[in-house]
């Protein structure tokens, strides 16, 4: 193997509450089910702009990592947001508002297509939802608000950037930033949101709320949905970044819904200052991390798990890894580069940390043995986002994120 990255920390463990021959049960369909992505199927592939996100096969780092194939799902390009995220954070506020409109009207049975071509414009626009973020979800209920009609406030948190905050005040939303951390911003939207009567579009669930952060959870399911038509041959690995967890549990749950025990191995990845998911799977119950929790890979700072992706990953998912901040930044000037003949591709700080565990994993000899990854192994990584911060991405790269992509 002679590709150049650095031999960096990183810790690995298997998870103890893994169950890899249960069937998808019960309680995992109460959270996420075939009826849920239905509905996200019939509402999202409506929405000007719709297309799958690409698939894109990175050969040369396969070989290079000694592995049979290498799929990275490109983020990046949905819907000009940059990131997953319109998948959760706009779906659920359509929900929200088609639940708003049942409400007044009596209508059983609302059509998505009257929230999005205005027909309830004049209930819609009396709706106010809000959300805590540390960009990319608040960018997405932002986003959402504007296209359906409805007012949007987003509370950021102070480690939050300035282009990240500005992005979200483009689309129209009211941007408030508060000092502390992502959770406690997301303590905040919740008390306001009771205090005025609004509506809390989470990406996170304390078990109290849960029909908006399931609804999140939902659409997110759509970009597995997505992998099933794009990939030719049933992956054997899925490293997926965890942050509060919602995503992974969305990819993780329709892999195991339609593989049960024939499920891929599923890993979860996070930066050792937010590793919430990786001390809570050891505890064996939920674990908050608490302190300084700010890493380079923003979008996973999270110090606490949710709730609804607990009842998936905690059975579901097989191991957790913790990788370096470092990891994230040379994993974003490889991809950048082209390995062996790959094409280039933009990756976010939180949008390459799978494919940075990965890398960590399959050339180190003990993690490689641990997590069985040898020439026969077909890997799924997501790229959730791309180049949100541009400053950013030029400081680390090098480039603009629009020359790589050129």
């Amino acid at each position: 193997m002679t590709l150049a990255f650095p031999k960096l920390p990183f810790e690995l463990i298997d998870n103890p509450g893994a169950d890899p021959s249960a069937a998808y049960g019960d309680r995992q369909a109460a959270v996420l089910n075939a009826e849920g992505l239905a509905e996200a199927r019939r509402c999202i592939t409506a929405w000007p702009g719709y297309a799958p996100t690409p698939l894109v096969e990175l050969a040369g780092l396969a070989r290079e990592l000694g592995i049979a194939r290498l799929s990275y799902k490109q983020e990046g390009a949905r819907f000009g947001l940059k990131s997953f995220k319109p998948l959760g954070g706009a779906f659920a506020v359509e929900r929200c508002l088609i639940r708003a409109v049942a409400e007044a009207t009596g209508e059983a049975d609302v059509d998505p297509a009257r929230i999005l071509d205005g027909t309830h414009a004049d209930i819609v626009s009396r709706v106010t939802v809000t959300a805590a973020t540390d960009g990319n979800h608040g960018r997405s209920v932002a986003w959402g608000s504007r296209m359906f009609g409805c007012r949007c406030v987003i509370f950021i948190n102070e480690a939050v950037s300035a282009a990240r905050e500005n992005a979200i005040a483009d689309l129209g939303a009211e941007v408030r930033r508060l000092k502390g951390s992502y959770d406690d911003a997301v303590r905040h939207a919740f008390k306001t949101a009771r205090e005025e009567g609004w509506t809390v579009i989470p990406d996170t669930s304390d078990s109290d709320i849960v029909t908006a952060p399931r609804d999140v959870m939902q659409g997110y399911a759509l970009l597995a949905d997505e992998l099933f038509e794009q990939l030719d041959a049933a992956p054997t690995h899925l490293f997926l970044q965890a942050g509060v967890g919602g995503m992974a549990a969305a990819v993780a749950a329709e892999f195991w819904r339609r593989s049960d025990a024939a499920r891929p191995m599923t890993i979860l990845v996070e930066p050792k200052q937010a590793a919430c998911w990786f001390k809570s799977l050891e505890a064996g119950e939920p674990t908050s991390v608490t302190g300084d929790i700010d890493s380079f890979m923003g979008g996973l700072s999270c110090g606490e798990c949710s709730a609804l992706a607990w009842e998936i990953l905690r059975p579901g998912a097989h191991a957790a890894m913790i990788v370096d901040d470092e990891a994230a930044k040379e994993t974003m000037r490889l991809l950048a580069n082209g390995v062996a003949g790959d094409p280039p591709v933009v990756g976010g700080e939180s949008g390459v940390a799978g494919l940075a565990a990965l890398i960590t994993a399959a050339t180190d000899p003990g993690a490689r043995e641990k997590l069985k990854l040898d020439e026969e192994s077909r890997v799924v990584v997501i790229g959730s986002e791309g180049a949100v911060d541009e400053a950013v991405f030029r400081d680390v790269v090098g480039r603009a994120s629009d020359e790589v992509a050129a």
